[in-house]
């Protein structure tokens, strides 16, 4: 007696494709031709070209890619300007300190963030900070005690922070892009980013900090406003609004590709330079 194979369920291999596109896009790999959100239903079918199209097509000459220079030089009008930003919140701009931008932003419901939270994670540290570390959104941990990075990635940064530069957490300011977790620790969806981006570039301009270091793509894509992959954009300076900025691979990405960690040391190196910062005595993180 034969039995019929088994037809491959397309949701499963849908799933397990996007799922696997957003990890090796998280990790820095340039190229892919699609996006994740891409696979998440069947493309429509192209109609034929005309004759007139396929002639068009024959003598068009072919697009330049951006580079990343123009990209970069695009940054601050795609970024919009704090005036824009804050008429998003009216009232947002008389905010004086952080204490009263936490009051501003209240019990958030800005974005369908909120109805999945436990804590909204504003930021922590030094409000006069020189550096900033500006991560992608809680996690668990962070959504369950109200801080940012305080579980095995933020474990490792607080190692990369002492240990490797020799100065305190407490030194340093701490936030992410988005305020309140994406469920099961997706990255966060651009609306949800453009609900909080006035709240991070207000906490910005009142940290006033010399350095931002942007950890991993969502973070170093929100403050640049480019689409350029990280493993692209790590190691080299770039500006946001007279800010200098210096993306880097995230903990959580180290966690998983403990090799890169060199990267990171090399990186976090730049950033000591310009701050005036000696050598730490107990060497680079483990």
């Amino acid at each position: 007696m034969s039995t019929r194979p088994t037809e491959p369920n397309h949701n499963i291999i849908l799933a397990t494709l996007r799922d696997y596109v957003e990890q090796i896009v998280e990790e820095g790999l340039d190229g892919l031709p699609i996006s994740p959100a891409s696979l998440q239903r069947e493309p429509s079918p192209r109609p034929a070209a005309t004759p007139r199209e396929s002639e068009d097509a024959s003598t068009r000459p072919p697009t330049a890619a951006r580079s990343e220079t123009s990209e970069a030089q695009a940054a601050p009008s795609a970024a919009g300007t704090a005036a824009a930003l804050f008429a998003v919140y009216p009232g947002l701009e008389k905010t004086a300190n952080l204490a009263e931008l936490r009051a501003f932003i209240g019990d958030c419901q800005r974005c369908k963030l909120a109805k999945s939270r436990t804590h909204l994670v504003f930021g922590v540290g030094n409000p006069k900070a020189r550096l900033m570390f500006v991560g992608e959104g809680p996690g668990a941990d962070e959504d369950a005690q109200g801080e940012p990075f305080v579980g095995r990635a933020g474990q490792l940064l607080t190692d990369i922070i002492e240990r490797g530069m020799g100065i305190s957490r407490a030194d340093v300011y701490i936030c992410n892009v988005v305020k309140c977790r994406p469920p099961e620790n997706r990255k966060p969806e651009p609306s949800e980013i453009a609900a909080c981006q006035p709240f991070l570039w207000h906490q910005i301009e009142l940290v006033r900090p010399q350095v931002i270091v942007a950890l991993g793509s969502v973070a170093a894509q929100a403050l640049l406003a480019v689409k350029t992959p990280i493993s692209r954009m790590r190691g080299v300076w770039h500006q946001a609004r007279g800010t200098m900025v210096m993306p880097t691979f995230h903990p959580a990405y180290l966690l998983r590709n403990p090799a890169d960690k060199r990267l990171v040391w090399s990186d976090v190196q730049e950033v000591m330079k310009v701050l005036g910062l000696p050598a730490a005595k107990r060497g680079r993180p483990r």
